[in-house]
């Protein structure tokens, strides 16, 4: 199995820039991708994954790094379509993947394995269909579920809150305090990120310095 963890740094998670700065939103994306390659690491049974980066990086990650400067649905298209064994495709935004979770993706025997994000996106994929390409625009866990009946694919979910959560939006990193145990959550509380609660009962992240 071919495993692939695409990245971009050069302009990340802009959705966080009212609560990161631009370097701080580089600095996290990049603790967050080693994150997801530590845990792939220690995933018994995964092969060592390689990263699909759209510009070289400056940080020794210790796997191997493939440079493809086109966007995602493409870039994802070209390794399905050039592997001669199962892709699997592992967002580097999952600062919550834990081995236990990743075992779950890996452990089906299904043509097609989705982890469905929870803004209806694909956050980790499994294909062994070799007519099988992914489509990571809009609503993409459904695009990629029709995507696998029409190629008569068998079709396996993974639910799983780890893997559904992705880190976009400042909602997202009370999730990261709340439940992570690796760096990205060390990151946040570093620069001062702590559960806080509003007059409404809901949860959020805020920083100290606010």
């Amino acid at each position: 199995m071919e495993v692939v963890v695409p990245f971009s740094p050069t302009d990340p998670k802009t959705r966080l820039s009212g609560v990161l700065s631009a370097a701080e939103r580089r600095e996290f994306a990049g603790v967050m991708l080693e994150d997801v390659l530590d845990a792939l690491s220690r995933t018994r049974g995964v092969p060592e994954p390689s990263v699909l980066s759209t510009v070289s990086l400056d940080r020794d990650l210790d796997v191997d790094v493939v440079v493809d400067d086109r966007a995602l649905t493409p870039a994802v298209n070209d390794v399905l379509a050039s592997s001669t064994e199962p892709v699997a495709v592992v967002m580097a935004d999952l600062a919550l993947a834990t081995p236990t979770a990743l075992r779950r993706l890996f452990a089906s025997d299904a043509d097609v394995v989705l982890a469905p994000g929870r803004r209806v996106g694909t956050n980790a994929l499994v294909a062994r269909h070799p007519e099988f390409r992914v489509d990571y625009h809009g609503a993409s866990f459904v695009d990629h579920r029709e995507a696998a009946a029409q190629v008569g694919a068998t079709l396996s979910v993974v639910d799983s809150h780890r893997l559904a959560t992705d880190v976009d939006e400042p909602g997202d990193l009370a999730e990261v305090l709340a439940h992570g145990a690796g760096a990205a959550a060390d990151w946040l509380r570093d620069r001062g990120f702590a559960l806080g609660e509003r007059a409404d009962g809901s949860v959020h992240a805020v920083r100290h310095d606010e």
